[in-house]
């Protein structure tokens, strides 16, 4: 299955890193994983982003929404309802490390 991971990026200096485990996960589980922080950063707008987010999940089966996914505005307002609104199969991550 290919799955877009959701969560939390602005504001926490460990997203890079909480998305990679997160992405590691989901490859040892054979799926094929789409992480939006490895999106080139410097673009002018926080809607540049969204739009990249919005078709990285058109080609998505799933979504892979980090625990914290609920504190991000995009993830929240953006991510999740353009997911659910396009029939994307939404799994939660429920602390598979700690």
């Amino acid at each position: 299955m290919v799955f877009f991971i959701s969560g939390k990026i602005t504001g926490d200096f460990n997203y890079m890193e909480k998305f990679a485990k997160a992405e590691e996960y989901l490859k040892n589980k054979g799926h094929v994983v789409i992480n939006p922080t490895i999106t080139p950063l410097g673009l002018n707008k926080y809607e540049d982003y969204i739009h990249i987010c919005y078709s990285y999940i058109d080609v998505a089966e799933a979504m892979y929404m980090l625990k914290d996914w609920q504190d991000s505005n995009g993830s929240k307002n953006c991510e999740y309802p353009y997911g659910m609104k396009n029939n994307k199969k939404i799994f939660y991550e429920v602390g598979i490390w700690n």
